[in-house]
């Protein structure tokens, strides 16, 4: 089945004057436009394309690569703003919508936010989020203390940075445990510091222990 907002692996079925049909078990006429196909191919040859919807809502493949994915965060920047919402690039040619009842703050053209990629249940669209805190989630019991995972630096408040951990769940990094410059939209490793008893997930930069010896040994040994 072919899963809008994700790259799927499909199958070329046949070539026409617009393009390859890619198909799997389920569906057999996923349009792959002409500026998209490959200089080579092979009726019958496997293609890993990422599939949305087009300008008329319908689906289509394409081997470009979005910087965001569904059920993923990205930092995004703000192309077009009117009555119905934003509009942000994600490296399409259509782009994704942010309606105003999922900004955390109203968006301004031109400006970046860290927000999250899903497919509305009502409209079938893939649609974006600032309010992460509605899809991520709060607390876990899969994480370890001492677990090492990707962050996004999602927003600054009086505490210290939220930030987004593994694209899964809501984090925070203390202020006095931040020892470096930090803005929203930033990447990076971190660690778990701790899960606390009501479940909420405490983040820091810098490994814990032992491990964060021999690193800072060779820094000094420099």
């Amino acid at each position: 089945m072919i899963e809008l907002g994700n790259y799927n692996t499909l199958t070329i079925l046949r070539s026409t004057r617009v393009g390859l049909f890619l198909g799997d078990e389920e569906v057999d006429d996923l349009l792959l436009p002409n500026k998209y196909v490959p200089d080579s191919f092979k009726i019958g040859d496997s293609i890993r394309v990422f599939c949305y919807l087009d300008h008329e809502e319908r689906p289509i493949a394409t081997t470009l690569e979005p910087y965001i994915t569904r059920n993923t965060a990205a930092f995004l920047e703000v192309v077009e703003v009117n009555e119905y919402g934003a509009f942000l690039d994600w490296g399409l040619e259509k782009h994704l919508f942010v309606p105003f009842r999922e900004q955390q703050y109203p968006m301004k053209k031109g400006n970046r936010y860290v927000v999250y990629c899903y497919l509305d249940p009502k409209s079938f669209r893939l649609t974006a989020s600032s309010r992460l805190d509605r899809f991520l989630e709060a607390t876990s019991e899969d994480l370890q203390t001492g677990d090492q995972g990707s962050l996004l630096v999602y927003r600054e408040t009086e505490l210290g940075f939220e930030v987004v951990v593994d694209n899964r769940y809501l984090g925070l990094v203390f202020k006095n445990q931040v020892f470096q410059p930090l803005k929203e939209g930033d990447s990076l490793p971190g660690y778990i510091k701790q899960i606390r008893p009501d479940g909420k997930i405490d983040v820091v930069l810098r490994p814990q222990g032992y491990r964060s010896l021999e690193p800072a040994a060779n820094k000094i040994y420099e």
